[in-house]
């Protein structure tokens, strides 16, 4: 098998197998689909270069320690199948899904022995904010922050986050922005950043939030390009006083939210830091698409 045509199907892998995604089978009593025992990453693909994979993997590695269960992969072989995958696939960019569960077992809350675990990845054409989002930026409401408190580990346990999301779509929103006890957490599906007084304020990293791989290239970009940051709790009463408010994720890059529970953020444009930070975003994105691909490692 060799590349997928784009008129049949999505790429595919599952537990050593590259397949047409329509292909793919797994069982019934798959402790995913079961119980949600599972982890996850969605890594971008730029010009089929893929985006921070080491960090993706390092991620993967502390979500799945988190739950226990040990990686059926070392990095080498991760890239190997990731870059196989991605070569495949027939788009240029690509959003790739990697998902790794607990595998299939008698339904028992308790982890099977000896089970080996199921592991599939997907690929499909990156879709990336449009124009028009971009310059309008996007509307967003506060809800509860009321998921579990593991919320640092990228579980397929996303129940929560689903509802949260669909709770704003409900409303003519695009995202939840999540406040618990008083304090800024994340996005239902993004992580989230505030501007006071042309200070850029990131929530820290800890149990409530996903450690982001576009936060990590927000932050580093700041630094570089000497945007004053805070990296500490922010609280409602900022979030709902910002000049700018802004959203991440690796599909969405780096979107304004430009209305908050239906009222102005700043002037309800995109403010001049965010415009700054996308353009230093996109140079970024330009870079990694001109870089050569790292070789694996043996």
């Amino acid at each position: 098998m060799d590349m997928i045509d784009p008129r049949d199907d999505t790429v595919a892998y599952l537990n050593g197998e590259f397949l047409p995604l329509s292909k793919a089978r797994i069982s019934p009593l798959d402790r995913g689909f079961i119980f949600g025992d599972g982890v996850y990453e969605v890594i971008p693909v730029y010009s089929r270069r893929v985006f921070r994979l080491e960090d993706h993997l390092q991620r993967l590695d502390n979500s799945l320690a988190g739950i226990r269960l040990p990686n059926p992969h070392r990095h080498p072989q991760w890239t190997q199948i990731i870059r196989e995958l991605v070569r495949r696939s027939p788009h240029e960019d690509q959003s790739l899904y990697l998902q790794v569960t607990r595998g299939v077992a008698k339904r028992d809350h308790a982890f099977p022995k000896d089970t080996a675990p199921t592991v599939f990845l997907m690929t499909n054409a990156l879709s990336v904010p449009t124009p028009e989002a971009v310059d309008s930026g996007v509307a967003a409401v506060t809800l509860l922050d009321n998921r579990w408190l593991r919320c640092d580990l990228k579980t397929v346990a996303l129940l929560p986050n689903v509802l949260l999301r669909q709770q704003a779509l409900d409303a003519g929103a695009v995202e939840a922005v999540l406040l618990r006890d008083g304090f800024l957490t994340e996005g239902a599906a993004s992580n989230i950043f505030a501007v006071k007084d042309g200070v850029l304020l990131i929530p820290p990293k800890s149990h409530l939030i996903l450690p982001g791989i576009t936060y990590d290239v927000i932050l580093e970009l700041a630094h570089k390009h000497g945007i004053r940051c805070e990296i500490r709790e922010v609280s409602e009463a900022e979030v709902r006083s910002a000049q700018e408010l802004w959203l991440s994720s690796s599909t969405r890059e780096v979107l304004a939210i430009t209305r908050l529970d239906g009222k102005a953020v700043g002037d309800g444009r995109p403010g001049p830091l965010f415009q700054r930070m996308y353009a230093l975003f996109q140079e970024f994105k330009a870079e990694v698409r001109r870089a050569p691909e790292p070789k694996a490692h043996a």
